[in-house]
């Protein structure tokens, strides 16, 4: 890995992830040695919107038990446990964290998964794979821990068969694209390590690796009153709940998730769908 991608790793990597999902899974009455898909999703979504963003993503694409799908940034595994499960499909999922890439494969073991997904841990930048090897890849909040976004497309564009579907769901710079960001964030503690881009640059990039945009949806709106709605549920409870995507973002969770919130808010940030088809 580069010097960069090392830092990145690193930014995940937060101790005994499995260990915290197993107690808070034990305080929610659930037995942690046999959870259910659905009993992960509040942790193993890890993007604005969780489960509810992924599932408005997938709604836009065809995916059959034949799909070959690519899972770029594969966090925890639950959108590949998730087109598997749903769809029948099997996915490959690969991801910069070791750690995370562990504890993918384990859940996927728990939730009896393991034999429709597999995790890898690789560089988005240089996949692993042979040209022609998917059908389909998907990216949920990743690019904003990738400075070379051409690479990062055309790595994409090469491991998929003529035809085949991109969709990704990003943050990217929104209309206050010039005022400086205030960090932490969820995906970096400070702005060298953040690489958030305005859309242009992912269409740019895209066309020049030889995809055809076939859509895109700005979701600044969903992304608030997802957030407005998780606020407002911590308050009445009187913190998170057990299992949450704060299990995956240190002592700093609260203050991540209130700079992202105030950045969607102030038009500084915007959570934009994206759906490329390869040409043929």
């Amino acid at each position: 890995m580069t010097q960069t991608e090392d830092k990145v790793a690193a930014h995940y990597t937060t101790g005994d992830i499995l260990g915290r999902i197993r107690e808070g899974l034990s305080a929610l009455g659930v037995n942690p040695d046999a959870p259910t898909v659905d009993s992960l999703k509040p942790v193993d979504e890890f993007h604005t919107g969780g489960l509810e963003a992924t599932q408005a993503l997938l709604e836009q694409v065809e995916i059959t038990p034949q799909t070959r799908v690519l899972d770029i940034g594969c966090g925890l595994g639950g959108t590949a446990r998730f087109i598997a499960s749903h769809f029948g499909a099997h996915v490959t999922g690969i991801d910069l964290t070791p750690a995370y890439v562990d504890v993918a494969n384990k859940l996927s073991e728990m939730v009896e998964l393991d034999g429709k997904t597999m995790f890898l841990q690789a560089s988005a930048l240089k996949l692993p794979f042979e040209d022609d090897s998917f059908d389909m890849a998907v990216m949920l909040h990743v690019g904003m821990n990738i400075e070379d976004k051409s690479t990062m497309f055309s790595e994409a564009a090469r491991v998929l068969a003529p035809g085949g579907i991109f969709a990704l769901f990003d943050i990217m710079r929104g209309d206050d694209a010039k005022s400086a960001l205030r960090f932490p964030f969820p995906w970096a503690e400070v702005a060298e390590a953040s690489f958030v881009a305005p859309p242009q640059s992912y269409r740019d990039a895209a066309a020049a690796a030889g995809f055809e945009q076939t859509g895109e949806r700005d979701r600044s709106d969903f992304g608030a009153a997802f957030f407005k709605k998780v606020f407002a549920a911590n308050a009445e409870r009187g913190g998170p709940p057990p299992v949450g995507i704060h299990l995956l973002m240190r002592e700093t969770a609260g203050e991540k998730l209130k700079n992202y919130v105030a950045a969607l808010e102030s038009g500084q940030l915007a959570p934009h769908e994206m759906i490329f088809k390869l040409r043929g």
